[in-house]
């Protein structure tokens, strides 16, 4: 009998004594756990809680590492966009302000007769190009925000894209004769169906074109549509001064601009527009460039079967 009163005592005293030990190892822990979370309230995004996976509060410190990871790429995601928005402000500071007020310049010299004759043609002249350039960078800028909205949404169906893509192409025509732009245009005879947004997919050639014209330097110019396997591929082509490989990695990204595959002008967002719409409805799109020679850009969407 004294054997098992001994027995239980000592068996009690084990259990409060692992008790305590648990109860501070526990204690430990979660001190460990708040001061780690008050790390990343102040901004320590890459603080993790430590726990070997045989301790009482492991499911509760794996869990809330999940949270920090999941919280520091979304705070990742608005930064970035934040800094997007800083240079996009910063650009169209720059970039609207600048021929607004060469616009204004010139006009209020042809308004209070500083200029007459052929001169003031030349300055009316002058002002309306730079009209017709503001509303298109504006425009541009317009879409962008539009893309990147939460009520941005696409109406795609299935559509004759052989007839569609001519449709687009005839309004350039008269662009290219104007700047001495050769242009060969290949579109297969046969109907090619495809489910796209009709406004989006007109931008999107209507962008690659512009910007062809804008920044290429180009004097050649080749449109072609085919089919390929099961997709729709059309291929744009240009010889002008090329990309370099460097600045083709970034060709698309928001606000990015060349050094030689464009000039100063231009916003920086007609290629990442193109790129989120042709995404947005299902196909892809790649670059190649040879500094010098020119620049093809190929793009892919699935045939409707």
């Amino acid at each position: 009998m004294e054997i098992i009163v001994f027995l239980s005592i000592g068996i009690a005293v084990l259990a409060v004594l692992t008790s305590i030990f648990l109860v501070r190892r526990v204690k430990k822990q979660i001190a460990e756990m708040t001061d780690a979370l008050v790390d990343v309230k102040n901004g320590n995004g890459n603080r993790r809680i430590l726990s070997a996976t045989n301790e009482l509060i492991a499911p509760l410190a794996y869990e809330i590492n999940e949270i920090v990871v999941s919280y520091e790429s979304r705070l990742s995601i608005v930064r970035q966009a934040e800094e997007t928005n800083r240079q996009l402000m910063t650009s169209l500071s720059h970039d609207v302000r600048t021929p607004l007020t060469t616009l204004i310049g010139y006009l209020d010299a042809a308004h209070k007769g500083l200029v007459t004759g052929k001169d003031r043609d030349d300055y009316i002249e002058i002002a309306r190009r730079k009209a017709h350039d503001l509303k298109e960078y504006i425009d541009v800028l317009f879409d962008w925000f539009k893309l990147n909205s939460n009520e941005f949404a696409l109406e795609i169906h299935p559509i004759e894209a052989a007839e569609l893509t001519r449709n687009i192409l005839i309004d350039w025509i008269p662009i290219f004769e104007d700047k001495q732009v050769d242009y060969d245009i290949d579109i297969l005879e046969q109907p090619v169906r495809v489910r796209l947004d009709t406004d989006s997919y007109m931008r999107i050639i209507n962008n690659l074109i512009q910007n062809v014209i804008a920044h290429s330097h180009a004097d050649k110019i080749k449109i072609a549509l085919s089919k390929q396997g099961n997709n729709m591929k059309l291929l744009l082509a240009d010889n002008g001064v090329g990309i370099e490989k460097e600045d083709l990695k970034h060709i698309f990204e928001r606000l990015y601009k060349c050094d030689k595959g464009r000039s100063e002008k231009g916003s920086g967002l007609g290629l990442s527009i193109v790129h989120q719409l042709v995404e947005k409805m299902g196909g892809s799109i790649t670059v190649e460039s040879l500094p010098g020679k020119g620049t093809e850009f190929m793009l892919l969407f699935p045939l409707e079967i």
